[in-house]
């Protein structure tokens, strides 16, 4: 028998109040990470990747709401945790995240050594002297001269503040890393770099992490498995090989065929017609047939269930057998 995973979300509900009723961003949402394993989370801007991410380390918004479900850390349910609880034991002791966009998540007027002691001193009693060590040992772990501790955000090129960013989240040392967006505006050479560092780091550290982005390129270069998020639901899952060479839901296949590959012949990028839904009032039925190439009646009308292709690799799609046979998506 497996281990228990380190994470696991169950049947998740967090919706945002805005005039006009409730938008659904993650909506009965499944999804579990083991130990020592990176899960990779894609899908189109507006599926609500971010907002899963922020319902785990819980720093919503004042118009969220958590509907149902759970989140089960080490077999814990944190969302039963009070705030100061969670503070406490939970974020960023256990539980850290890089945000999407380093520039804005760094106070522009204090060094970068003195935030990341800050951080430290907030959860830790320990001497600022002690601290600052860490936080030069902190730099130095993610390829920055120490000696930068005490160069201000402005001083640093995009890629050096990501990785300061991923200096801070490391500080408490947390068993999961959570990075979102986490290579947003940067050239590709530092995307590699970035996502190299965090593979070497998930290694020397023993880190689990989870990876979200809508560059699936990058996800499927840096994951063990892939979790594919669409209209605030996962539609599939399964372990990287399974979701790259046989993607078994349209939304998946459609989103790998509008990936250029410098490896394979010259083709016509594919394309997916339309946008995602508005959330506020979701599609009947399964939430991509709108889109889907593939739709029939049933899929208007009945959400489709998550179903098992092989023990690891799962899909929630009505016509996913016939589509199977048929190889309609050659």
């Amino acid at each position: 028998m497996s281990a228990a995973p380190l994470l696991k979300v169950n049947d998740l509900r967090m919706y945002y109040s805005i005039e006009g009723g409730w938008v659904k961003a993650v909506d009965g949402l499944l999804l579990d990470v083991c130990r020592n394993e990176c899960v990779g989370v894609v899908g189109e801007s507006g599926c609500g990747k971010s907002s899963l991410a922020l319902t785990i380390i819980r720093v919503l918004p004042s118009n969220s709401r958590i509907f149902s479900g759970e989140i089960l850390f080490e077999g814990e349910n944190i969302l039963k945790l009070s705030e100061e609880d969670f503070r406490k034991r939970i974020r960023w002791k256990k539980i850290s995240i890089v945000f999407q966009g380093a520039m804005n998540s760094l106070n522009p007027v204090i060094t970068i050594g003195d935030q990341i002691v800050e951080t430290i001193l907030a959860h830790e009693d320990v001497s600022k002297k002690e601290a600052w060590e860490r936080a030069e040992n902190l730099l130095k772990l993610v390829g920055i001269d120490p000696k930068r501790a005490k160069s201000y955000p402005f001083e640093f090129s995009g890629g050096m503040k990501q990785r300061a960013m991923i200096a801070m989240a490391l500080a408490l040392n947390p068993s999961l890393l959570i990075a979102d967006e986490m290579t947003t505006a940067l050239d590709v050479i530092i995307q590699a770099q970035i996502v190299n560092l965090v593979a070497d780091l998930r290694r020397r550290l023993n880190l689990s992490s989870i990876i979200i982005s809508h560059d699936i390129p990058l996800v499927f270069s840096s994951s063990d498995r892939i979790f594919v998020m669409y209209a605030g639901k996962i539609v599939e899952y399964g372990s990287t090989e399974e979701i790259y060479y046989s993607p078994m839901h349209p939304y998946t296949f459609l989103l790998l065929d509008s990936v250029p590959d410098i490896r394979g012949k010259r083709r016509t990028l594919g394309f997916i017609e339309g946008a995602p839904p508005n959330l506020l009032d979701p599609p009947t039925g399964c939430r991509f047939h709108p889109r889907c190439p593939f739709a029939v009646d049933i899929c208007r009308k009945e959400e489709p269930e998550m179903s098992a292709i092989s023990p690891s690799h799962h899909v929630a799609c009505h016509r996913v057998e016939e589509i199977t046979v048929k190889r309609a998506f050659k």
